[in-house]
């Protein structure tokens, strides 16, 4: 049977989720002016999260610090991001899309593949219905998708990305010749900076050209697994499958792809710390505890390690799902090595247990649930970045400790990792 995968993908989600919420309470648009979710605009200091498209004409770049956004446009407006808004708006898209597909894989808090190979009965047109899912959107929760239509997952995501907002676009193998190859190369999914680089030098600057090398040639290039997988993906060629959320295997994970590599130990632990912290509160937030901790790295060459431990007895206790994510890290990296993603989930959870203390419970641990749930507390009534731990307030690549925090996969379920992660 042939496949047929769509990917959806919200129209720079952060801006327009804020954007709807203003409209629905008669305030002004944000898409309609030069305006950005980010950073501090008074102290300059954060980085841009996303932006509106005009804000895009003045040069304003995604992951750009707030100061340099400021002395390309004096004008913009800069608003503050708000996580929970995020999570809410991202349930309700996702909600849209499981109404038409039988399979639906969350890839991103703002992005989602559907697998719908065998629905041409239900759905005799793939485009017609993939405009009727754009447009419930639109109309129903006020902000806009792409949708990218493939054989795979790989050419329906590269699809989405053609022009923008609110489009419906396509991307088969008999239309690789003219709306795949011509390309820049960078543009391909998987292809970081670094690769890119190293294909430009030897004057590989088009998919096309990338397409036009044997394995042998991309080995000397390249190097490594990676050369197979450019040559694959050059060609169009994802055998990667659309993986349904498992309920039974319910965890919590959150991961960073960072604009610059980290190679330094105490940078690292603290976007560990960060992500820890934010796994460790929705577990408390939904009165589950875990068994398993899991950390996952991946390096400039999108390799990716990985490592899990299993407790003596479930938690929900940031510092105690810290302790055990140093560790793991400390096992799986190399003094000086890059390190561009960052992944901590927990998982196998069970029910919270009322708050009844292990035998083993100690003083320090008592201590340090007491703080998290002060630190809950606080968070529910003034919102999540009103309180962050020490050593991220202060961290010099993540300011204020926000931006990072929720920026990429969504609060979900833990499941196999597929393929490879451009950086957003």
């Amino acid at each position: 049977m042939d496949r047929l995968i769509f990917h959806v993908d919200v129209n720079s989600a952060f801006l327009s989720w804020e954007s709807a919420r203003r409209v629905q309470h008669g305030e002004s648009d944000l898409r309609l002016v030069p305006s950005a979710v980010g950073g501090d605009r008074d102290k300059r200091t954060g980085v841009i999260l996303a932006k509106s498209i005009p804000a895009k004409k003045y040069g304003v770049s995604t992951g750009e610090p707030v100061s340099m956004a400021l002395r390309k446009c004096p004008e913009l407006v800069i608003v503050k991001p708000d996580f929970r808004l995020y999570a809410r708006c991202s349930q309700k898209f996702l909600a849209v899309c499981r109404k038409y597909a039988p399979v639906v894989e969350q890839f991103s808090i703002d992005e989602c593949f559907l697998d719908m190979s065998g629905t041409s009965r239900i759905y005799p047109d793939p485009i017609a219905i993939a405009h009727k899912i754009k447009d419930e959107i639109r109309d129903k929760l006020g902000f806009t998708v792409n949708i990218g239509i493939g054989p795979n997952k790989l050419l329906a995501k590269m699809a989405s990305d053609f022009e923008k907002p609110d489009k419906v676009h396509t991307l088969f193998f008999d239309e690789l010749e003219e709306k795949f190859y011509p390309l820049p190369v960078r543009d391909l999914f998987s292809v970081g900076r670094a690769t890119a680089k190293k294909l430009e030098s030897v004057n590989v600057r088009t998919i096309g050209d990338l397409a036009s090398l044997d394995e042998e040639t991309l080995q000397i290039i390249i190097g490594g697994k990676f050369a197979k997988h450019l040559y694959l993906v050059s060609h169009g060629i994802d055998d990667s499958p659309v993986l349904a959320e498992r309920e039974e295997a319910k965890g919590y994970s959150n991961s960073i792809t960072l604009e610059e590599d980290v190679r330094d130990r105490e940078e690292a632990e603290q976007v560990l710390l960060l992500l820890s912290d934010s796994v460790a509160t929705r577990l408390r937030a939904d009165g589950v505890r875990a068994y398993c901790v899991s950390v996952v790295l991946r390096s400039t060459d999108f390799t990716d390690r990985g490592r899990q431990h299993r407790l003596d007895s479930p938690t929900d206790n940031t510092n105690e799902i810290f302790s055990q994510v140093k560790r793991l890290f400390s096992e799986l990296w190399k003094e000086g090595d890059p390190i561009r993603l960052f992944g901590v989930a927990a998982f196998d959870v069970t029910k919270d247990d009322g708050g009844q203390l292990s035998i083993f419970e100690t003083p320090e641990k008592e201590k340090s649930r007491d703080v998290d749930k002060v630190v809950d507390e606080i968070r529910g009534r003034f919102g999540v970045d009103t309180i962050q731990r020490g050593s991220i307030c202060h961290s010099p690549i993540v300011p204020g400790g926000r931006h990072l925090r929720h920026s990429t996969k969504a609060d979900g379920k833990e499941k196999k990792k597929k393929g490879n992660n451009k950086k957003q």
